[in-house]
């Protein structure tokens, strides 16, 4: 059995995402540690947290506009060396966390693969602008009748 830190393992078969990517098992590893939170006896014996890191930034199978929406969408969990950390430690089972973590990994590739619909500019209706001059000219007066009453003299 294993014992002391995390145990890192190289996954053992490609991941696929969609017809045109797949991801090499070089490009994840896997790291079992162990979950914190309530488990009773088991959760200081057992590490059934997974944390997995795709090699993002090397990865030959992703496009360069994909990368940089990953990364966009991974936020935190982008690392500064162009890796993605997905940590999973939701159940009891190893085997489930892995599975959880590998659909998410996916989930957001894929999310990442959609080409946002570009922005149409559009200009303000004249009715909008008459309503917007309407509405700070109201604002206006009513703060001009704040103001303390000038004396006359």
């Amino acid at each position: 059995m294993h014992q002391g830190g995390p145990f890192v393992s190289p996954v053992v078969d490609d991941m696929r995402i969609n017809d045109q990517i797949t991801l090499q098992d070089w490009e994840l590893s896997e790291s079992f540690l162990r979950a914190s939170g309530p488990g009773g006896q088991n959760v200081n014996k057992v590490s059934t947290a997974v944390e997995l890191r795709f090699e993002a930034e090397r990865s030959p199978n992703l496009p360069g506009p994909v990368k940089s929406r990953l990364k966009r969408l991974a936020g935190r969990r982008w690392t500064l060396e162009g890796a993605l950390v997905l940590r999973v430690e939701e159940t009891r089972s190893q085997a489930r966390n892995r599975e959880i973590a590998r659909a998410r990994l996916a989930d957001l590739i894929r999310e990442a693969c959609e080409r946002p619909k570009p922005r149409i500019r559009t200009r303000p209706t004249l009715a909008s602008k008459r309503r917007r001059l309407d509405t700070k000219a109201r604002r206006g007066q009513i703060k001009a009748n704040r103001s303390a009453p000038r004396e006359e003299g």
